[in-house]
């Protein structure tokens, strides 16, 4: 068998009519966007696919065999978009039963050797190497323009009130990685107040599920009384809105997929560094910061040219292109 088999018979490009795809995650937020954001960039309606194996399966992942599962099972997808270590076990095995029919993408580094798949997508500062590796300065995720526009629209006269410069302010919290302690929720509050009245800027403010209520709490309570709105956490998440209507962007350190998310915009991106970091977090901060993307937040604003990071396209644009080849290499 040829590394990268031809396939059988069937649609071969997600352009061509019956091309099935499938999306396969332990069901993790950033794994759920990181695949369907891949999937919809190249025009697909994926079939979802969530596995959980049990004991010892889930210890020995990605390294072990995939665990019995009645929902992965043939027919076989022409596309096979996982991420997460939990679903490497899965995708090595869909790529060996059918026999050439799926190409595999692996997105995120799968820990064990790329040349298992047919196309890995890693982070750059995974520093993963290999000849169908793809590597990125950001995340793959779900925001379009045309989202970002609707989104905008939506909640218009929710921040109608606000002056310019809007500000969007994207507030992670406590990881792996990162410290968020209430002493930095209280130095952040107060830096984001000065911003309103120094600049006569409008906050629009979203804290995540990491945040932490008291860190909420001082954050909200230090902008009281200020050009600002802070969700709640009731109804929907107004994140996407307020990345529409910024015209300027400060977000958490924590959070690779809120950094690029924020980059996307092609707005000033400023990010704030909380206490702690690792070696991997500080190779991507200075990627982005080299790339013209963001910069450290410094207690200001700044007006400037940014370079809008679109890390999606750019890995569906090469699945596309490694589907084409495959397609054209096959015999006749």
């Amino acid at each position: 068998m040829t590394e990268n088999p031809p396939y059988p018979s069937g649609a071969t490009s997600p352009g061509r009519e019956g091309f099935t795809c499938w999306v396969l995650t332990s069901g993790a937020a950033g794994c759920d966007v990181q695949t369907l954001g891949v999937a919809e960039a190249l025009g697909l309606a994926p079939t979802v696919k969530r596995v959980a194996p049990g004991a010892p399966y889930r210890w020995i992942a990605p390294w072990g065999p995939a665990a019995p599962d009645a929902g992965i099972a043939p027919p076989w997808p022409d596309l096979l978009i996982a991420a997460g270590r939990q679903s490497v076990p899965y995708a090595r095995m869909i790529r060996k039963r059918a026999a050439g029919k799926t190409f595999v993408v692996m997105l995120q580094d799968p820990r064990v050797s790329p040349a298992q798949f047919d196309f890995v997508w890693a982070p750059a500062h995974d520093r993963l190497e290999g000849e169908n590796v793809l590597s990125t300065l950001t995340s793959p995720h779900r925001l379009t323009r045309e989202k970002l526009a609707a989104e905008a629209a939506r909640i218009a006269p929710a921040v109608a009130h606000l002056p310019h410069p809007r500000v969007a302010v994207l507030l992670g919290g406590k990881s792996r990685a990162y410290a968020f302690s209430e002493d930095a929720a209280a130095r952040i509050g107060t830096q984001l107040a000065d911003l309103a009245d120094r600049f006569h800027a409008g906050l629009m403010v979203t804290p995540s599920r990491r945040t932490g209520a008291a860190q909420t709490r001082i954050v909200r309570e230090k902008l009281d009384g200020k050009a600002a709105i802070m969700w709640d956490g009731t109804g929907e998440n107004p994140y996407f809105g307020f990345l529409g209507q910024a015209d300027a962007i400060i977000v958490t350190s924590d959070s690779v997929n809120m950094i690029g998310e924020a980059a996307f915009t092609g707005k000033p991106v400023h990010v704030i560094e909380l206490e702690g970091g690792s070696p991997k977090f500080r190779r991507f901060l200075d990627g982005v910061y080299a790339s013209g993307a963001a910069r450290p937040f410094a207690g200001t604003l700044e007006s400037r040219a940014c370079t809008a990071l679109d890390a999606t396209s750019e890995i569906a644009d090469a699945i596309r292109h490694a589907l084409e080849m495959r397609h054209r290499s096959a015999p006749r």
